[in-house]
């Protein structure tokens, strides 16, 4: 190597360091950070106050080629002109959901309150691992715990910890009542193939996959039937618990739902709960959907029962109007919360626990964990729980005026009547549920509607047949909204048996 290029090498990299170091968040950098937020704010700001839909039914294939000829070896050093190449390959043709006629999955628009938490815990960037790390982001994540154990009924030995969604709660939930099944059984591990939980057919998927993350056996996961509401039959459940005790299978858990995803139904919990006491079965709820009637000013009674489970799963980032990730586990006795602590001498060694040092990598999965809780804190700070009730209650009255509507609509026939605030239908040709074109009426009506980018809705099974889904989640969704999605998606299928003809 020559002298000169020996002495440049250095020069080039101590000046590439020089500038990388201009964008370090610090005391010295606050005027850059000042302007670099309130670019992206208004960049923001101007898209959402274009958008006049949910979607632009942009395709992959589309997209795809912008997205890849972006080199990212070669930066634009200039946050503007990375904001104007945002809008071309994200922002133009995001998904937006606080647009009134984006109807089809579980997610919500979002509070400002939120959005100014969001802001600050970026930021900081706290890691609500240990102590040393958090400081008072600890203290209010365990407070907002305590405010939510509360809400749900639980006594005063209850705990919890933040979690990025429902799935991970589930996951959470089923290793502690797997871990208790054990202790219970003589910590015989051997037994772990035997262990069954018992879920509803209209459960979540994420049990399934916890079983199968959890060591389980392959048909460990034994669903019980629901009625014609989709609701957890208690007999049913009876039936297959006295089935497991025969057969010398220990049930570790039985998983309620408080708000299945399809159809927005609440299983029968007081019920649910006396047959899981009997029998000495975890009762895990999985309110990932329906905790937004915790803070309900009307419908609170709809999950009467739920404080004699034994864990709960919520999701603040469905029904409490957060931004994604948004959840949280939470126990009625403390202690179960053991089985997911490892003592590591790097970080959160034993002695911390005698010293009484608060470290919520003790209870949680994960270690980096994001300051989500700052959201939800910012949130009942500014609006209070009653308003966040106040909005959810918004939306479900507005999913029971769109029950009504579609009910008495001859093109659509309805499935059940939710008790949230989902709605699972589909089209008719010619008012024939057996026509046999009618699932691709359907199914076509759906990506017809997408790709014109005037409304998003769902899609979902009911007995082998293809039915089309709302789930409504914004109070700023009106039943006009709806009445003219549903003449959307009836043109769409109307168009289709046309061109099948």
């Amino acid at each position: 190597m020559s002298p000169r290029t020996s002495t440049a090498a250095p020069t080039a990299a101590a000046g590439n360091a020089a500038t990388a170091r201009a964008h370090l968040f610090n005391s010295r950098t606050l005027d850059a950070y000042r302007e670099s937020l309130a670019a992206g704010v208004a960049t923001v700001a101007e898209q959402v106050a274009r958008v006049d839909g949910p979607f632009t039914g942009v395709t992959p294939q589309q997209l795809a080629p912008r997205v890849d000829a972006v080199d990212l070896d070669r930066p634009l050093h200039d946050p503007g002109a990375a904001l104007a190449e945002l809008e071309q390959v994200y922002l133009r043709d995001a998904v937006y959901f606080h647009h009134p006629r984006y109807l089809a999955h579980l997610n919500c628009p979002v509070v400002i309150p939120a959005l100014l938490g969001e802001a600050v815990l970026s930021a900081v960037n706290s890691s609500l691992d240990t102590w040393d790390q958090s400081a008072g982001g600890t203290l209010i994540e365990r407070r907002l715990i305590d405010w939510t154990a509360g809400r749900i009924g639980f006594g005063p030995g209850a705990d919890g910890v933040f979690t990025s969604g429902g799935s991970q709660s589930n996951l959470h939930a089923l290793l502690l009542a797997r871990e208790e099944a054990l202790h219970r059984l003589g910590g015989d591990r051997a037994l772990l193939p035997r262990l069954r939980v018992l879920a509803s057919a209209a459960g979540h998927f994420s049990v399934q996959k916890s079983a199968k993350l959890l060591g389980l056996a392959p048909d460990a996961v034994v669903t019980v039937p629901t009625d014609a509401d989709r609701r957890m039959r208690p007999e049913a459940l009876a039936a297959e618990l006295e089935r497991c005790r025969r057969e010398g299978r220990p049930v570790m858990a039985v998983v309620a739902t408080a708000g299945t995803t399809d159809f927005g139904t609440i299983d029968p919990l007081p019920d649910l709960a006396e047959l899981c006491e009997r029998a000495g079965a975890w009762l895990h709820v999985d309110a990932a959907y329906g905790c937004g009637l915790l803070v309900s000013p009307t419908r609170r009674h709809l999950l009467a029962g739920i404080e004699r489970a034994a864990s709960v799963t919520v999701d603040y980032h469905k029904s409490f109007f957060q931004p994604v990730s948004s959840s949280a586990l939470v126990v009625a006795d403390a202690a179960v919360l053991r089985h997911a602590t490892y003592h590591a001498d790097y970080l959160n060694p034993a002695r911390m626990v005698e010293q009484r040092i608060p470290n919520q990598v003790d209870k949680s999965l994960q270690t980096t964990r994001r300051f989500d809780a700052l959201k939800l804190w910012l949130t009942l700070r500014v609006m209070g729980a009653d308003g966040v009730g106040a909005l959810f209650d918004e939306v479900l009255d507005r999913a029971a005026d769109a029950h009504d509507l579609v009910a008495a609509d001859p093109r659509f026939e309805v499935v059940t009547r939710s008790q949230l605030s989902t709605l699972v239908f589909r089209y008719l040709p010619a008012g024939d549920g057996a026509h046999p074109l009618a699932d691709g009426a359907n199914l076509h009506a759906r990506a017809a509607l997408a790709a014109s980018g005037a409304a998003v809705v769902a899609g979902t099974t009911v007995e082998g047949r293809h039915f089309l889904k709302f789930t409504l989640l914004n109070p700023e969704t009106t039943l006009a909204d709806i009445a003219e999605v549903l003449d959307l998606l009836a043109g769409h299928a109307e168009a289709f048996l046309t061109d099948t003809a």
